[in-house]
């Protein structure tokens, strides 16, 4: 099988897993486009190195979440995350979705980063500080405060309902009645 094939078969396997977190990075479905572009473009260059990797998830998963962090640096991503123009999750409650995508888009890329790997990805701290090149209590930190941001968020929305007990669940949190 020829090196671009082995590629191509790879990026067809798990291009829509990589959508899914580049929506939850960007907050819009158009910006998550261009991040998957762009990262399967850098994927490419360094296909023979991904190959040589123990988990090349992992590694796309790096140069996804590292593509991200230097677009947003350099300004390349447009800043719509307010903006959310499609519906780019399962379906369910889109108030909780939305509410939840202009949440996500109001933390700093950074720390909307860390969360999706750590929550979304259901990656370790660990694991979340060796990609984004920290330290495990920064991971901690970082994300202990994002969650905070982010319940407070759904508290002003007043998604506090019952049928949320699960999410909130998720977040180390009771819903409020």
């Amino acid at each position: 099988m020829g090196y671009y094939q082995e590629f191509e078969e790879y990026a067809r396997a798990r291009q829509s897993r990589l959508y899914r977190t580049a929506v939850l990075l960007c907050g819009d479905t158009h910006g998550a486009q261009d991040l998957v572009q762009n990262t399967l473009v850098r994927l490419l260059r360094y296909w023979p190195r991904a190959m040589r990797a123990d988990n090349i998830d992992a590694y796309a998963r790096a140069v996804l979440t590292r593509t991200f962090l230097a677009e947003q640096r350099r300004g390349l991503l447009s800043r719509r995350a307010h903006a959310v123009q499609d519906n780019p999750t399962a379906p369910g409650d889109p108030a909780l979705r939305v509410t939840l995508l202009a949440a996500l888009g109001e933390l700093p890329p950074r720390a909307r980063a860390m969360l999706i790997l750590r929550y979304w990805e259901d990656l370790s701290v660990a694991t979340v500080a060796g990609l984004m090149r920290c330290g495990q209590s920064t991971v901690r930190s970082t994300c202990s405060r994002s969650l905070a941001l982010l319940r407070d968020r759904l508290d002003d929305a007043e998604l506090r309902a019952e049928p949320y007990a699960d999410f909130y669940a998720s977040l180390g949190a009771e819903p409020h009645h």
